[in-house]
């Protein structure tokens, strides 16, 4: 059993819940870095945490301890020494904070004095995570130039897929989490050049595409058709959504066309896919994880994204010659999540489709090309839902 230290950006659920919970059960002590005061000042005045897990067969509790946090904010030198002496760091800190946890990574890096390089994985919900955390690590302004040629000594990075499906918390939750028994962490061996850190729970792949894309397509696309689809129809809880037949129907549709292109650019055969679709659907339409779509569905404009949830399969599938009606009537529903308390991108979304014309809107939006194949299928929604609005 490893004894060490990991150091995880990002004191969240899926912080606690899922990544802390597999380093604290390989063995390493676990150090929160984090800004929000309430969250640090919680986690240090607390010995220990519970973790609830919840699947077909009813509900397991576990204890987690061997942990302290840090506020970046006050105690940068104390990240960056700890940094410097850790065995891993990850992070969950969603993609838009990548930027800001770079510097004291890079600098915890440079001082590093250990003769095993620093593993770094990103375990966010996006393609290549790791990949872009570096590109920000080796930046000039966070990592001097000179020191470039040392790097792949002193630090070690891997790309990383994961997913676990983490439900609205109950409001007297405190530290504790409630989340999914079902998870998979995929993460790529090919940076590790020294052999890759010993993590229980982690599944180690030569080529991380097809687990990401397997993923994305499948968690993701049926989670946020469920969200917009339930969303639109005024229901409160993505269980009720998915107990919906129409929108059931909507949700299987939608993966239909998005098991077309896993079966056929990973080779990943048409029951395998199959049977984790099922897997999938049961997961998300459990009453016990309890989620609601204005949680699944918040941030449309990222989700509505070129390489995301129903533009990156539709683009890819469009581009094969592939029907994606469904993925397109998930479009459409997403693009009327506007004006949606609590979540900015929503207003942001509003602000675009009432500004901006049906093309410029599209491409905005999707980031498509106008002579892409399904550019014409998003405009004709764009324009459907801008009419309505009027």
């Amino acid at each position: 059993m490893p004894s060490g230290t990991a150091v995880h950006f990002g004191g969240g659920n899926i912080g606690r819940g899922f990544i802390a919970e597999l380093l604290h059960e390989s063995g390493y002590a676990v150090v929160f870095v984090d800004v929000v005061d309430d969250l640090i000042n919680r986690i240090n005045a607390s010995k220990s945490y519970k973790i609830t897990e919840v699947g077909p067969e009813g509900e397991k509790s576990k204890t987690i301890t061997n942990y302290k946090a840090l506020n970046s904010k006050y105690s940068m030198e104390e990240v960056v020494k700890t940094i410097a002496d850790a065995d891993i760091v990850t992070c969950a800190v969603g993609p838009n904070v990548l930027k800001f946890i770079a510097k004291p990574i890079a600098e915890g890096i440079m001082a590093r004095t250990k003769s095993k390089p620093l593993a770094v994985i990103a375990c966010e919900n996006m393609i290549n995570a790791t990949d872009a955390l570096k590109e920000q690590i080796v930046d000039p302004k966070n990592m001097k130039p000179d020191f470039l040629p040392k790097l792949p000594e002193k630090a070690e990075f891997g790309n990383s897929a994961i997913d676990r499906i983490v439900p609205t918390q109950p409001a007297d939750a405190n530290l504790d989490v409630v989340i999914e028994t079902f998870f998979e962490w995929c993460v790529e061996t090919t940076g590790f050049k020294s052999g890759h850190p010993e993590i229980k729970g982690i599944h180690w792949v030569d080529d991380l595409e097809p687990y990401i894309e397997r993923k994305l397509f499948t968690v993701n696309t049926s989670h946020a058709t469920a969200a917009y689809f339930g969303y639109n129809k005024g229901l409160k809880t993505i269980h009720e959504a998915m107990a919906d037949p129409e929108i059931r129907q909507e949700v299987h549709e939608a993966l239909e066309e998005t098991a077309h292109l896993i079966s056929g650019k990973h080779g990943i055969t048409t029951e395998e896919q199959q049977q984790y679709v099922e897997t999938i659907v049961s997961r998300i339409s459990n009453p016990h994880l309890e989620d609601v779509p204005v949680r699944v569905g918040r941030a449309p404009l990222r989700k509505l994204g070129r390489k995301e949830r129903f533009i990156g399969p539709a683009a890819q599938l469009a581009e094969r010659g592939y029907d994606v009606t469904a993925l397109i009537r998930g479009v459409e529903m997403a693009l009327r999540f506007q004006n949606v308390e609590g979540d900015e991108e929503s207003f942001e979304l509003a602000k675009i489709m009432s500004s901006m014309s049906a093309d410029e809107a599209t491409t905005k939006l999707t980031g498509l090309e106008k002579d892409h194949p399904l550019y014409p299928k998003v405009l004709e929604k764009v324009k459907l839902v801008q009419d309505e609005k009027k």
